[in-house]
């Protein structure tokens, strides 16, 4: 198991690597420089910045500088804002965490109740109404429903509620009120996911052999579905759990706008406006490694859920 592990390490720090250098390569790709995006300055003012920021030298040398700062820790300093990448991420993440395990435990729980009971229910009323669920939230983008939650549930519960009365913030981050609508947003894609994948999934376990055999020694199907069948069900969910961890943990670019959340989203979105060059790669090389860490903890823990994964990969 432990040259497993240590497999896995060394794949992940190839892919950050890459990613790093892939992204590097893109920024200094777009047209336009951070110092020339609608601003008026000398030339002599603008080579003074280029030679702050060290982008004065090569491309390769600023690859291997940077790549050089990144692992000691050092995402470089954002022309926009001149503060530390590090530090706006330090101060931003927070509420994108926030957001983002608030959504995460919505989606999770509920999609494998949804998933869970629509495969008990198959072909009844409950199912139907359940994919139709799953369909909604797969088809519709997280920003219109947010939108629709601010006009629907915030706006007009508002209004009922008579002048100065709210009960849903419309916008912000300062109660514990003003998070479930957006939570609610951020959840309904992966939540729909879910529970398609926990349906499919339960519906194919439920026709195993051991199934079989535990109806017929007249378990109750309770105890068939939680104690028997939910496990072995939960593999595919487990697959997507590390990508679908790393969206939403991070946060939704537009669902924290329309929410006015204090997030990475902004950040993000400002570095590519702005041609915010250390900015943009911090911001994308933070969400990355995020990714690859969510999906190593993921595949690591199918030896936790399946004693048969562990055992084949202890072999390798």
């Amino acid at each position: 198991m432990l040259k497993y592990v240590m497999k896995r390490l060394g794949y992940a720090f190839l892919t950050i690597l890459v990613l790093i250098i892939i992204t590097f390569f893109m920024i200094h790709a777009a047209p336009g420089d951070p110092f020339s995006n609608g601003k008026a300055m000398s030339e002599a003012t603008k080579l003074a910045l280029q030679e702050q920021y060290g982008l004065n030298k090569s491309v390769p040398e600023q690859l291997l500088i940077y790549i050089g700062n990144i692992f000691q820790g050092n995402l470089g300093i954002s022309t926009k804002y001149a503060r530390p990448v590090t530090k706006i991420i330090a101060d931003s993440f927070p509420a994108s965490f926030d957001l983002g395990i608030r959504a995460l435990f919505i989606a999770v729980v509920g999609g494998i109740f949804i998933g869970t009971y629509a495969a008990v229910r198959r072909g009844k009323k409950a199912d139907s109404a359940a994919m139709a669920v799953a369909v909604i939230g797969v088809s519709i983008p997280s920003f219109i429903v947010a939108a629709l939650l601010q006009y629907f549930v915030a706006l007009k519960i508002n209004q009922l509620l008579g002048p100065g009365k709210q009960l849903f913030p419309i916008s912000g981050w300062t109660s514990e009120m003003h998070k479930i609508l957006p939570a609610i947003a951020l959840s309904l894609g992966p939540l729909a996911t879910i529970s398609r994948l926990m349906r499919t999934s339960m519906l194919d376990v439920l026709h195993a052999d051991y199934i079989k055999t535990a109806k017929a020694k007249g378990l109750s199907e309770r105890m068939i579905i939680w104690k028997h069948a939910l496990r072995n069900a939960l593999m595919p969910v487990i697959t997507v759990l590390g990508p679908i961890t790393a969206t939403v943990l991070t946060g939704a670019f537009v669902v924290e706008q329309v929410f006015s959340i204090p997030g990475m989203g902004k950040y993000f979105v400002i570095g590519i406006t702005e041609n915010d060059y250390l900015l943009t790669a911090g911001t994308t090389v933070f969400y990355g490694v995020f990714l690859v860490l969510s999906t190593l903890i993921v595949d690591l823990l199918y030896g936790v859920i399946d004693p048969r994964v562990k055992i084949s990969k202890a072999k390798e």
